[in-house]
């Protein structure tokens, strides 16, 4: 079922939104070679918990997930998709791309973010990547309107991309988010115009391309958590938490 917001309630998702884009911009500033994934997972956590909020993926467990997630950072370097699970034994090196992925809970309310970061220089290819998922993203937040469907963004994103040859992961997709961390309506990010779940002021969701350099497969790691393209190439993820309204859509991730 699909939740409409109060205005109280978009008060306390836009300053959790703008609390999230400021952490998590201040994680990206710490990726460099020889940082560990643990250190950014532990970097989040303490921000997080200084602000007074409460990290929404640690402990939270999906359903069909063996275990709670173990961390309050989703860290996911090269191939792996989404969900990398921090680890001291991560290190990053040159060369590298890492998907940040944080979700925080603002006074009961739940916001989601992600960005994917290059460590030093990267290959013109990975650095392509990159700008064409973060592109897709902006396509998507473009089709967001009131009366539009989900069919019309995951259709704005598929045609933008399948352009550059790239693989779209299709297992999985933006949501709805604000109650719950995790709401109706599912978003791929492909589809048909026109189709999917109509679009209302008051609604908010996340929309997160997540672009593979090769195919669209993705394979599922022994933790249950982490995803991984299924050739070994890699991916990049971009994510920003929407609020629907008459008019320009408002991103609530933003500083």
């Amino acid at each position: 079922m699909v939740i409409i917001k109060t205005p109280k309630e978009i008060k306390i998702l836009r300053e959790g939104g703008r609390r999230l884009a400021a952490i998590l911009y201040k994680i990206k500033e710490q990726i460099k070679p020889g940082v560990s994934s643990k250190d950014l997972d532990s970097y989040a956590h303490r921000l997080i918990k200084e602000g007074g909020d409460t990290p929404a993926f640690l402990n939270y467990r999906p359903a069909g997930a063996p275990k709670p997630f173990p961390a309050s950072l989703c860290v996911s370097v090269n191939d792996e998709v989404v969900h990398g699970i921090p680890s001291s034994k991560r290190i990053l090196k040159e060369g590298d791309i890492v998907s940040i992925d944080l979700g925080l809970k603002h006074k009961g309310l739940f916001t989601d973010m992600a960005l994917t970061v290059p460590v030093g220089k990267v290959s013109p290819a990975a650095a392509k990547l990159l700008r064409v998922t973060e592109e897709a993203l902006k396509i998507a937040i473009d089709a967001v309107a009131a009366g539009n469907t989900t069919g019309d963004i995951g259709s704005a994103v598929e045609s933008f991309v399948r352009a550059h040859k790239y693989g779209i992961v299709e297992v999985l997709a933006g949501h709805g988010v604000g109650r719950a961390i995790h709401e109706d309506p599912f978003i791929p990010n492909f589809g048909r115009a026109g189709k999917g779940v109509k679009l209302a002021p008051g609604m908010v969701i996340a929309l997160e391309p997540m672009i593979n350099m090769g195919t669209k497969n993705v394979t599922l790691d022994p933790d249950g958590y982490t995803f991984r393209t299924a050739d070994g190439k890699p991916s990049a993820h971009f994510e920003h938490t929407i609020l629907i309204r008459e008019g320009e859509p408002e991103i609530l991730t933003k500083i």
